[in-house]
């Protein structure tokens, strides 16, 4: 008898988890690059680096702000560049809802302001992001 009610409040419960995971909402930073970079490369890696584990630090606690390092020249960054059609230095700032990815390309937005003026290009990161959790 006891397994027969152990079974459905399993069930239940892994129904439960599931659901939770899929209306999870959040924002992903995705940094792509190669094993060789430019200076700006490293700028725009190193700053964004510093807009979500400072200024986003509690975001980042509470699962709501994520950063991926994707280096494309492994099989497995390769495999992720495939799907975002990226061939080099990439900034995606993505929100993910109820299962469901918007993409955003911050590329230009690194490679513009990064090297040479930081302050715009992190108050720009920084923007996005914060619109992005709401």
């Amino acid at each position: 008898m006891k397994r027969f009610l152990l079974f459905p409040i399993a069930c239940l419960l892994s129904l439960s988890l599931f659901a939770q995971t899929k209306s999870e909402t959040y924002v992903e930073v995705l940094y792509f690059h190669g094993k060789q970079r430019c200076v700006s490369c490293r700028a725009i890696e190193k700053y964004a680096k510093e807009v979500v584990y400072k200024d986003l630090a509690g975001w980042v606690r509470k699962g709501k702000v994520r950063f991926k390092d994707i280096d494309i020249s492994t099989p497995y960054g390769e495999k992720i560049a495939d799907k975002y059609h990226v061939s080099w230095s990439s900034l995606y700032v993505n929100r993910w809802k109820n299962g469901k990815e918007v993409r955003n390309n911050m590329t230009r937005l690194g490679f513009q302001y990064a090297r040479n003026r930081k302050d715009v290009f992190k108050r720009a990161l920084k923007q996005k992001i914060m619109n992005l959790i709401k």
